[in-house]
Formats: C-alpha cells, sequence, structure tokens
C-alpha cells in the first residue's frame, strides 16, 4: 500500500472479520503500520482492538483515504 504524501496516514475499513471476531469489528476504520515485508506476504499490519498492531490477511481490509480533519480526529484517537 502506498501513501500518497509523506505525511499522511494509511486506513483501511474491515470488510470480513471471521478468523478475527475479538479483534476485528466489521466497518470500523483502522489505522496501517507499514510493513513491506508483510505486504509481500500477502499481510497487512493493523492497530487492532487491543490498541496493539498485529498482521492480518491484506484481504480482510479495504483502504480509504481520508479527509485530513478525519485523519487528525483518528490519529488523536489511537
Amino acid at each position: 500500500m502506498k501513501k500518497s504524501k509523506e505525511s499522511s496516514q494509511d486506513f483501511v475499513v474491515c470488510i470480513k472479520n471471521e478468523d478475527y471476531p475479538a479483534s476485528l469489528e466489521l466497518h470500523k476504520i483502522y489505522r496501517v503500520v507499514p510493513d513491506e515485508e508483510a505486504a509481500s506476504d500477502g499481510d497487512i499490519r493493523i492497530i487492532d482492538e487491543s490498541g496493539e498492531d498485529y498482521l492480518y490477511p491484506a484481504s480482510y481490509f479495504a483502504p480509504i483515504k481520508v479527509p485530513k480533519k478525519v485523519e487528525e480526529s483518528l490519529l488523536r484517537a489511537s
């Protein structure tokens, strides 16, 4: 997942949580933690419900672009 701007964060929406219902909430926005090795294996590292970063299948998420104000709010909340 490439970043469009150096200063912006990447965010995704959970679209599947079959194997991780306690860790992932459907339709929730999650912050991505860059991890090129994980991406090359088809995974994505996100900050999940535990507040920690973990690897999940990238297919469980859809990338989204959020407005700057929303990004600021999401980063304050995490």
